[in-house]
């Protein structure tokens, strides 16, 4: 997979339009004045996460001895269900039953940015791409800076789109994220085959 490619589907998995209504429901009992630090904080706990992530994942993966094409399936299984997720969400659970006043942690950074979809992803590329961390830490930055500043303007985009345009466009990013899982798919069972 390319730079553009990889950050476009990292881009789409971390879902930012799709998070905006949760986000807003989150910070809604945080003061005004206090929304935008918040956020700030929250995106650079979910960044560290994801760097984290990015360089300890590929040991954990060559830990396990697992092959390229075993990855490849699984993410474009697990990017299908990501997807399918996108398309007919259930959001309901992130926000119910957490904590009153400001959130620290969970569940801004994680689970809505640094999320187990996003950290699959992050395993994948890199093990699609092995010795690329460099380019995987673009990939990580950009897809992290984009999703960010959607989500530091998420009152704006809110205005702007209403809840049916945002609805409408994760909905158009689910689909856009199940054609690249079928392709990560046959790409992984294309090169077993070739294999045996």
């Amino acid at each position: 997979m390319d730079l553009p490619s990889a950050i476009v589907t990292l881009f789409l998995v971390m879902d930012p339009l799709g998070n905006v209504p949760l986000f807003l429901a989150v910070l809604k009992g945080v003061p005004p004045e206090r929304r935008q630090r918040v956020l700030v904080r929250e995106l650079l706990i979910a960044y560290v996460v994801l760097v984290l992530f990015l360089l300890m994942g590929g040991a954990f993966l060559r830990f396990l001895g697992l092959g390229q094409e075993a990855v490849s399936v699984a993410g474009g299984i697990v990017l299908f269900l990501i997807a399918l997720r996108m398309i007919f969400p259930d959001h309901g659970s992130l926000t119910e039953g957490g904590p009153e006043g400001e959130p620290f942690v969970v569940p801004l950074a994680i689970p809505l940015v640094a999320g187990p979809s996003t950290l699959a992803t992050l395993l994948l590329l890199d093990r699609s791409a092995p010795g690329a961390t460099l380019s995987l830490l673009v990939v990580v930055s950009v897809a992290w800076a984009l999703s960010g500043a959607i989500l530091l303007s998420s009152t704006f985009f809110y205005r702007v789109l209403g809840q049916r345009g945002l609805i409408a466009m994760e909905r158009l990013m689910g689909m856009l994220l199940v054609m690249v899982s079928v392709q990560m798919l046959m790409d992984g069972i294309a090169t077993f085959l070739r294999q045996q």
